[in-house]
């Protein structure tokens, strides 16, 4: 009788998932998928920090703004100063819109200024450092987005 029962809970629990899977359900998603995208003109020059939003707690004087998000990356203007940081689960490129100063990139600093692109593999260390003019303001793209609690402080 035992195996009566265990041979008929295979069919059974085969037609629950194919059921499940031809209902119309949208597939669940561990976040709420982005709105779609709209044709827009943003100036990010003249955003100041107040625009871009609140300080991030436990992030040095960083202020963070999205502005796109799709299913392959995210990008936001951001501003401020952030400690030696890395992430695993996203490749990240800045472009520099204001400041100058140096930038924390893998083992070393560099000089970066307004028009400059940095580019920042997963793993890779970063920081903005020390602004000499100025506070940074960047353009941040992240490839895929970047996972919930994927920014690893470093000392």
């Amino acid at each position: 009788m035992r195996r009566f029962a265990v041979l008929a809970a295979v069919p059974v629990a085969f037609a629950c998932g194919y059921l499940a899977a031809h209902t119309g359900l949208p597939p669940a998603h561990a976040q709420t998928p982005p709105a779609a995208l709209a044709p827009q003109v943003i100036n990010l020059a003249a955003m100041t920090s107040e625009d871009i939003g609140p300080q991030v707690p436990n992030m040095g004087t960083l202020r963070t703004k999205g502005l796109v998000a799709t299913p392959n990356g995210t990008i936001a203007v951001q501003s401020g100063n952030v400690p030696k940081h890395y992430h695993t689960s996203a490749d990240e490129i800045q472009y520099i819109i204001s400041g100058t100063g140096t930038f924390w990139l893998g083992n070393e600093q560099r000089e970066v200024r307004p028009g400059d692109l940095i580019i920042i593999p997963k793993g890779a260390a970063h920081a903005g450092s020390v602004a000499t003019s100025g506070e940074f303001k960047a353009l941040a793209i992240k490839l895929p987005p970047q996972a919930a609690g994927d920014t690893h402080l470093l000392p």
